[in-house]
């Protein structure tokens, strides 16, 4: 008798407010190695987000619309690789921007596997371009004169749209 496969399930989590092309990248890669990939916004109740949590959904439901194998999920109040473990993922994809994110996820690795063995962490290292861009950066960067065309270098268009349709109706 054939054993069915078991479904490659990953999970990419973050806070995305607001997602960037960096986060794009990344999904990109990952829905590539994967069945299935879990877009999940990590809710922290004692973080400010500028975005609410359904405003974040929607907005990587519409960057990700070409990518039939990834969901978009949110989790509040449990460590990713419970998360993970629950929704019956087998990883956990990180990105590495820079040494120090290295250095921490590397940590993390170590904590999660205590936690739970079965799960693995798969670490991806976007292009130059995208190694720079966060999302506190492109927040941080609304405002100035001529903000309007810098940020849209760093966002997709749905999450671009978005900021400037907020932009207008809060009369900044």
């Amino acid at each position: 008798m054939i054993k069915p496969r078991r479904i490659r399930r990953a999970v990419y989590a973050g806070s995305f407010d607001p997602p960037t092309n960096g986060h794009l990248w990344m999904i990109r890669e990952a829905q590539a190695l994967f069945d299935e990939l879990v877009v999940a916004i990590g809710v922290n109740p004692e973080k400010k987000s500028t975005y609410s949590t359904e405003e974040r959904k929607t907005m990587l439901r519409d960057i990700t619309r070409n990518f039939p194998n990834v969901k978009i999920a949110a989790f509040e109040n449990q460590f990713l690789v419970n998360y993970a473990k629950g929704i019956g993922a087998d990883y956990i994809v990180r990105g590495i921007r820079t040494g120090s994110d290295y250095e921490y996820e590397r940590s993390m690795r170590y904590i999660n596997h205590d936690l739970q063995p079965s799960i693995a962490t798969v670490l991806l290292m976007p292009p130059r371009e995208y190694a720079e861009v966060s999302s506190t950066m492109v927040k941080g960067m609304v405002g100035p004169k001529d903000w309007q065309e810098v940020i849209k270098r760093y966002v997709p268009t749905p999450v671009y749209e978005k900021i400037m349709q907020d932009h207008i109706y809060s009369g900044r």
